[in-house]
């Protein structure tokens, strides 16, 4: 499939975000050429003009490294923060971000294969970095190691590869244009050595071995993270064509989740 590529103007940068621990998204692309089949966001397509289905299309936000520069500066020295930023009064720009967290990114990835070429991610980055905003990156591609040098300078940052399953040809299945299971390990593994706090998103849990993939992950991260397939309806079709009609029954997640908790927690 021929992935189409729009380059767009961002209107704003910054979104405030209902999910725990982070105050604000940034997504430097709308869209996501990794195509997983159970992916959530395939709802931004309604809002992308898009005839391509979800995961044939990226529009890349050219100039939002610009734009998060400006809702980040308001302004110099001090700065009357708008209501989308949850407060009215002056208060100065630099202790403002601090006791804020952004995620990069909530509804696509922020190093799918275009950020080779685009490098937006590591430009809104490189912003952050000016402020010392907390920080929190979600990927599944190892290209977040291409930007150490700026991740290890930052105070409060933490960077969490998604990983679904421990085996490729699962993840070949449901995230067919992904990056391999082993190469995401490879980051998590040196991301940590660097001393940069790292996390695993195992969400959605994909049929796996638990046991092997905690074995995998366990010396490389500082916490997990576990969520359940909440996407059902649109990969039954999946989970019954390869009979993965085990990782359908309704104790699959909790019987994964005790034993990568305990291996976790407590070691082999």
């Amino acid at each position: 499939m021929t992935l189409a590529i729009k380059e767009i103007l961002a209107k704003s940068a910054l979104t405030p975000s209902r999910i725990a621990g982070i105050d604000f998204a940034l997504n430097p692309y709308r869209g996501c050429a990794h195509g997983c089949r159970y992916c959530y966001a395939d709802f931004m397509q309604r809002f992308s003009h898009h005839p391509e289905p979800w995961g044939g299309f990226v529009d890349v936000k050219i100039n939002i490294a610009a734009v998060l520069a400006k809702e980040l500066n308001r302004g110099s020295g001090s700065v009357v923060i708008p209501s989308l930023f949850g407060s009215n009064h002056d208060e100065p720009c630099q202790d403002f971000w601090r006791n804020k967290r952004i995620s990069l990114s909530t509804v696509t990835d922020p190093y799918q294969p275009l950020e080779k070429r685009y490098q937006l991610t590591r430009s809104c980055l490189e912003v952050l970095l000016q402020y010392q905003v907390p920080v929190s990156i979600l990927t599944k591609s190892p290209l977040v190691c291409r930007d150490i040098d700026l991740i290890e300078r930052f105070h409060n940052i933490e960077v969490g590869l998604t990983i679904t399953t421990d085996q490729d040809d699962i993840r070949k299945i449901f995230e067919p244009s992904a990056p391999a299971i082993s190469d995401r390990i490879a980051a998590l593994k040196q991301l940590h050595h660097m001393g940069i706090k790292t996390f695993v998103f195992i969400g959605p849990m994909l049929p796996m071995d638990p046991y092997r993939l905690a074995v995998q992950l366990k010396d490389f991260i500082d916490y997990f993270i576990l969520d359940k397939m909440n996407y059902v309806a649109k990969s039954r079709g999946i989970y019954y064509r390869y009979h993965f009609n085990d990782a359908l029954r309704p104790d699959y997640f909790d019987r994964c989740r005790t034993v990568l908790t305990e291996i976790f927690h407590h070691g082999c």
